[in-house]
């Protein structure tokens, strides 16, 4: 299971983690605003910088160039790869799974001739901040488009710590992006923190996205308002039309189908 990793070394003051631009340019560029007192170094994404969105070459430049470390997502693999699907690790016939055959050939044709910038991206990596070290990866350690929920048991959360050890060492933490929820689990002695994705919200019925901040031995977990109806406009306009665009003004995802029962929205919200 060898994978392409890369050590940071100590990272001291605030450090911003965050996942899943999504081509979603209008959330980057908030994002980043938003987040300019923080160097560049100390920026981490974990992945899948280009997805459902309408503008994957800027995003993908933004973010290249704001960003200190990207970890490869599955987005980022498969376009490397030169692949037909994203590999995102949606069961066949879902409404995820039916809407990825839409926007990712739309991303696939868009970024062409810009894949290489893909394709040296670490898949893990690894940095000290006030004393503890952490791991960064995109969905799993056993596969890179696993989804780990907050409602997984502990022996998922164990299995993965386990074979990402092996790969790099001992570590006190995780930070992880894919499923698109962000929460902080804490699995014995260790952590695990799923930075949530700036490009979708996290289906609790308001557009506004996640990103987190580790600073002083915690992390926090914060809104990103950006100019969402830009962004499902933009959709709209490049024929990106299944379902992802309503979305990003609602607040819900196209379809519950991939989430755990816990996770799903309440039974009296249409």
């Amino acid at each position: 299971m060898t994978q392409r990793f890369v050590d940071l070394g100590e990272l001291s003051g605030p450090v911003l983690l965050f996942g899943g631009p999504y081509s979603n340019v209008q959330a980057a560029e908030a994002l980043f605003v938003q987040m300019r007192y923080i160097p560049i170094a100390n920026r981490i994404c974990t992945g899948d910088v280009v997805a459902y969105c309408a503008n994957p070459v800027e995003t993908a430049a933004l973010v290249r160039n704001e960003t200190g470390t990207i970890v490869a997502g599955n987005c980022e693999l498969q376009l490397a790869s030169g692949e037909d699907d994203c590999g995102c690790g949606f069961d066949e016939g879902t409404a995820c799974d039916l809407a990825s055959k839409s926007w990712f050939p739309f991303a696939s044709e868009q970024m062409r001739g810009d894949v290489e910038q893909f394709e040296d991206l670490p898949e893990i990596a690894v940095f000290t901040h006030t004393g503890r070290r952490f791991a960064v990866i995109h969905g799993g350690a056993s596969d890179v488009s696993q989804f780990i929920w907050s409602t997984d048991r502990d022996s998922v959360f164990q299995h993965e710590i386990s074979l990402l050890e092996r790969e790099v060492g001992k570590v006190d933490g995780v930070v992880c992006g894919h499923s698109g929820l962000p929460f902080e689990r804490q699995i014995g002695a260790r952590v695990w923190i799923n930075a949530g994705v700036i490009g979708m919200p996290p289906h609790d019925g308001r557009p506004q996205t996640r990103y987190a901040v580790m600073d002083a031995g915690y992390v926090t977990f914060h809104e990103l308002r950006y100019d969402h109806q830009a962004a499902a406009q933009a959709m709209r306009e490049a024929g990106l039309t299944q379902g992802y665009e309503l979305s990003l003004e609602s607040g819900y995802w196209p379809s519950e189908d991939i989430l755990p029962e816990g996770l799903r929205r309440p039974r009296d919200v249409a």
